[in-house]
Parts: C-alpha cells; sequence; structure tokens
C-alpha cells in the first residue's frame, strides 16, 4: 500500500520559525537565483478520463456540510460556467499533466453515521471503508467527522492518499481520506481560517461557507486529489522520497494568492459583504479557497488570483 501525506504540519513548522521579512531583506534574497521547482515523472500510470468520486461520510455531517463538499466535487468538472476565477480551471491544471484530462464526477454516496469501526480509526479502517465502494475507474474518498480519531491525524497528516489491491487481485483502487479538525486541531489543519498554533498570530481568514472545519478539509480534499490523480500509484509525478513525497499541490504548501509567503497565504479575494476569503468560484454560487498547484509547462506553483 501506499501512503501519501498532506503537509500542513510543514506548514505550521515554517510558520513558527519564519521571521518577519523586510522590504531590504526581500531585495536581498531577490539577488540569489532560486532553483526551480520540478516534480519528476515517474513513469507511472496516471489518473485520466471520466473518474467516479465515491464518498464515505463516516460519522455525523450535516446536510448544509455534505452539501458543501459535493459542490465543490461538482465544480470541478461543472459543464456551467462559473465566474472567474473557477474551480475548474484550477482543476484544468491536471490536464498539463502526462496523459491529458481527467473529468470528476460525483459517484456514489455512502453515510456511516453510526460508526460502524469506532471512533478512534487506523489506517487499515480508512482502507476497509474504502474498499466498500468497490468500482473501477473510482476513487473512493473516507471523510471523517470532527468526533472521530485517525491515526495520525493533527501530527502528521490532516489527510492521505494511497492505493490498495480489489478483491480481484490485480486491480488496484486508489483511496484517499480528510478529517475534519474543527475540534480537534484546526490551527493545523484549517488554516488559514483558524490562527496557526504556533508563529505568528495575525487574523484567520473568514471562511467562503461559513464552516471552519469544512471549508479545511476542502483545502485538505483539494490536496488529496490532486495527488491521486497525478501520482496515483506512488511512480508518478513527485519530489523526493517515494514513501514522503511532494506531488501536485503538498509542493506548493500554504501558497494561496500571490506573494504569498511563510505565515501568509498571498493575495486573496474577500467579499466585501460577508468579508470571507476565498479564491475560486463553484457551483450554486459557492465560493472556495483552493490551495496553489505545480503547473509542470512553467515549473511553478499556480494561483488563481
Amino acid at each position: 500500500m501506499a501512503s501519501i501525506y498532506t503537509f500542513a504540519i510543514l506548514l505550521i513548522f515554517l510558520v513558527a520559525t519564519a521571521k518577519p521579512t523586510s522590504a531590504s531583506s526581500r531585495k536581498l534574497t531577490a539577488l540569489v537565483q532560486e532553483q526551480p521547482l520540478t516534480l519528476k515523472y515517474h513513469n507511472g500510470a496516471l489518473l485520466k478520463g471520466k473518474i467516479a468520486i465515491n464518498l464515505v461520510w463516516y460519522g455525523t455531517f450535516t446536510p448544509t456540510q455534505r452539501s458543501i463538499i459535493v459542490d465543490y466535487l461538482t465544480s470541478l468538472s461543472s459543464v456551467h460556467r462559473s465566474p472567474p476565477p473557477s474551480a475548474a480551471s484550477w482543476w484544468r491544471t491536471t490536464e498539463n499533466y502526462h496523459g491529458g484530462a481527467s473529468t470528476v464526477v460525483v459517484g456514489t454516496q455512502t453515510l456511516d453515521e453510526k460508526y460502524s469501526l469506532g471512533k478512534s480509526l487506523k489506517t487499515q479502517h480508512l482502507i476497509l471503508l474504502a474498499s466498500k465502494a468497490n468500482t473501477l475507474r473510482s476513487v473512493n474518498v473516507v471523510l471523517t467527522a470532527k468526533d472521530v480519531a485517525v491515526e495520525g491525524f493533527c501530527m502528521s497528516r490532516c489527510g492521505t492518499h494511497g492505493s490498495t489491491r480489489m478483491k480481484t487481485g490485480s486491480t488496484r483502487l486508489a483511496y484517499a481520506w480528510v478529517g475534519n479538525s474543527e475540534t480537534q486541531c484546526p490551527g493545523q489543519c484549517a488554516w488559514p481560517f483558524h490562527q496557526p498554533i504556533y508563529g505568528p498570530q495575525t487574523p484567520p481568514l473568514v471562511a467562503p461557507n461559513g464552516d471552519v472545519g469544512v471549508d479545511g478539509m476542502i483545502i485538505n480534499l483539494a490536496t488529496v486529489l490532486a495527488g491521486t490523480v497525478t501520482n496515483p500509484y506512488n511512480n508518478g509525478y513527485f519530489q523526493g522520497p517515494a514513501t514522503a513525497p511532494l506531488e501536485a499541490v503538498s509542493a506548493c504548501t500554504g501558497v494561496f494568492g500571490s506573494g504569498a509567503y511563510p505565515g501568509y497565504p498571498g493575495k486573496v479575494l474577500v467579499d466585501k459583504s460577508s468579508g470571507a476569503s476565498y479564491n475560486v468560484h463553484g457551483v450554486n454560487g459557492r465560493r472556495f479557497l483552493v490551495p496553489a498547484m505545480w503547473d509542470p509547462k512553467t515549473s511553478t506553483c499556480r494561483t488563481m488570483v
């Protein structure tokens, strides 16, 4: 099984250790030519074409919370034009990876509101839950509620993706998991909608859908889904060791808009009436904050604003 973590903890470390940057020091560092970020393609299969995202809701989610996440996923490949910048245009960056476009659609949804495996899960439990939707050309995503503890959650990961063998034996199943950090570690897994645990205590951004935990889940879901389609079996696009790779979005950790630096998410859009921060539009009038994604064409972290 290949397992790939979201590098939100790295962000907190950078925030904690970053020193205020003066204009003069920025000028000095600008004189040093930085090496471009490059994710190497390791010649493995990527997920392309039409891909169903099957959701397993583990624990209690309100109908509103479920609709926010479903609307986000629908926005990625929506045929209905959203105002620019759109979530669909963000997702189209994946077309620049080997093999062309991947189109995602919402597939089956399974509700497990009775916590069938308890409220403390290990990685093997996540795989077991993901395996329930045993279908081809799909990514099975387990979403855990705010009162569910998951092995490594808040300590080393906010979400993860990997693959496991299906019951047929030869076919690999791509899966992902993201947890709701609202009550467990919003300062780690819901930044920048919550003040970080360490580092400069600047005011957090206002969540665009009014739910710090779920809007934080959107950021981490975006991270693991981009990683899933561009590095599904640990031999796609990544930089560094295969056991702890930097992927399409995790390579751009903490960047949401232009001018970002550790502790500052960058320039984003702000709704004048609600004060909510966002950088893409979606279906049903939704707005979301999505992280930057590495673009193979430019070898840069692409931001939407």
